[in-house]
Order: structure tokens, then sequence, then C-alpha cells
């Protein structure tokens, strides 16, 4: 925490005052890094979501995938450390859960617009795995790939698994 307020300029005591916990400073850093801004306006409510219905399916996909990679491109650090930290903390591995839970949930909607239809169970499993911050770390932080050459990995593989 004092490092955080450091950073920010501030001093500790102001950052406990807007944040019980560090749980609390990391889970809120999380839901504003996803959507790109502190408005309280859910993902499934903004028009980049709800654009993945506009389009034919590459306009779609393609939305999809500057969506995910936009997201991923802005969490993967604070999903890392969530995931450290679940290892220890019986709290946050409750949250990460319920991270993950949402995320999947965003994703059968998000499949549901792109296709006009629910998908399958196994196809969903398979976006789930894909879309996440660790396949984007693998392959961007790990793998040398730019966010532009994951992105257009992402498009072509979506597109296997839908058609």
């Amino acid at each position: 925490m004092r490092d955080i307020a450091r950073k920010a300029g501030v001093s500790v005591e102001t950052v406990y005052s807007n944040f019980r916990s560090k749980t609390e400073l990391l889970l809120t850093a999380i839901d504003a890094a996803v959507v790109g801004d502190t408005e309280p306006v859910p993902l499934s409510d903004r028009p980049d979501f709800t654009g993945l219905a506009a389009g034919n399916l590459d306009d779609r996909i393609a939305a999809s995938t500057r969506l995910v990679a936009g997201i991923n491109e802005r969490t993967w650090g604070l999903h890392r450390a969530l995931g450290e930290a679940a290892g220890s903390e019986p709290l946050l591995n409750e949250k990460l859960h319920d991270l993950e839970s949402r995320r999947r949930r965003n994703i059968r909607e998000g499949t549901t617009l792109v296709l006009g239809r629910p998908a399958e169970d196994d196809v969903l499993d398979a976006l789930w795995a894909l879309m996440g911050a660790d396949t984007f770390q693998l392959l961007t932080r790990l793998g040398g790939r730019s966010v532009e050459e994951y992105e257009r990995w992402l498009g072509q593989t979506i597109r296997r698994l839908l058609t």
C-alpha cells in the first residue's frame, strides 16, 4: 500500500480511506482495467461489447479480438498478481473463481452476439481458455508476439472454432 500511495502521490492513509484492504484495491483495479475506466457500467452494456452483433462474421470476430486484446493488455499483470495471491489467501481464491465465472458468462454472451445463437459448451471452454490473460501473457510477454500479432492469431483461432 505504501508503494501504491507513493506512486499515486498520496498518503498511505488516503489509500486506506478509499480501500479497506489490499484485496479491495486489487479487485477494484481489475474491474476498472477490464472496462478501461471507472464508470459504473458493466462490460456487457458497453458499446464495444454490444457491437459484437454488428456486421458480418468476420467483422464480429475482429471486434471480439480487439475487445479481448484490449482487456488482456490492461489486466494481465493484475490477473497474475491475483492468481499468485489466491494460492495463499482463501478470500482471493474465491474472488478469482468469481471473476473467472463472470468472464466465462461474458464470453458466452459475446459469443452468442457474434454467432447470433448460443455456442456449444466445448466451444465455450476453448474460447474461455484462449481468451484468458494467461494465454495473452504467454504469447506476447513470453512468446514475443506483438499485441497486433496476438489479435490476428486469436481472430484466426476463433474463426476456426466457430466455423
